[in-house]
């Protein structure tokens, strides 16, 4: 791959965007090679949390316009942009659904499907540096793209998501905390905060972190509150028998005698 580099370090992967001289603007050969690596990152034994970010100056500068959706090679242009843009939705889709949290550590400019891709992590940390932009609808485009318009309402809220989405603007660093976009902003340091916060996830028990991101989601996905507590209640039962649990229990009992 060269779009995409994927490095392991102990229990954590860190996918980086690369292609640092176009901004890590996005092509239908970086859609392909990142959905290959996070099927590689999820499926690996080892693997407990992953971190997205980006090389150079900035994490993602949204869809290469030079490139756009590809050569149609002669098929015909409104089906081959679906397919495109259909593989470029299997990414957010597969941010939620794969069992690791997913931390995106970002810098630069954060634009278009670069803040789609970070709204689909479970956790954002920021550089000073990161400006988040929401141009499409400047140039005639839907602001709604690879999930951007679902994930966004529920992150900062309905109206303010509107405001944004509405007029296009750049948000910086502070405004995208202060929205709550991010959940802190970090001087030169938000890929090593990354790093902190996955190996503090990464020492929890795994399973426990796979259901939790389970319920987190159907949280959000519209099911109603009677559905949720059956959730919660099945993954409590099932997080009741495993061996991390059970040594959990021992140590208590074991402090509680001493």
């Amino acid at each position: 791959m060269t779009s995409v580099k994927l490095h392991r370090r102990g229990p954590v992967t860190v996918l980086t965007l690369n292609r640092p001289e176009r901004l890590n603007a996005v092509t239908p050969e970086m859609i392909h090679e990142l959905d290959d690596a996070l099927g590689d990152a999820s499926g690996e034994p080892g693997c407990r949390v992953i971190i997205l970010t980006g090389a150079g100056r900035g994490f993602c500068s949204g869809l290469d316009l030079e490139v756009g959706f590809g050569d149609p090679a002669g098929r015909s242009e409104v089906a081959h942009n679906y397919r495109f843009m259909e593989s470029a939705t299997r990414i957010t889709e597969r941010l939620r659904s794969i069992g690791q949290p997913v931390i995106a550590a970002l810098h630069g400019p954060v634009v278009g499907v670069g803040v789609a891709l970070a709204a689909a992590a479970d956790i954002r940390i920021a550089d000073a540096s990161a400006s988040f932009g929401f141009g499409f609808v400047r140039l005639g485009m839907s602001a709604g793209e690879v999930g951007l318009s679902w994930f966004l309402p529920r992150i900062i809220g309905p109206a303010r998501a509107a405001e944004i989405l509405f007029t296009g603007r750049t948000l910086t660093a502070a405004e995208a905390e202060s929205a709550g976009l991010v959940i802190g902003v970090e001087r030169g340091a938000a890929l090593a905060r990354a790093h902190e916060l996955a190996a503090e996830i990464a020492a929890r028990p795994a399973f426990s972190i796979t259901v939790t991101k389970e319920l987190l989601n159907a949280s959000t996905n519209g099911a109603g509150f009677a559905e949720h507590l059956e959730l919660e209640k099945r993954t409590q039962v099932l997080c009741s028998l495993t061996e991390e649990f059970t040594a959990a229990r021992e140590r208590f009992a074991s402090r509680d005698r001493a």
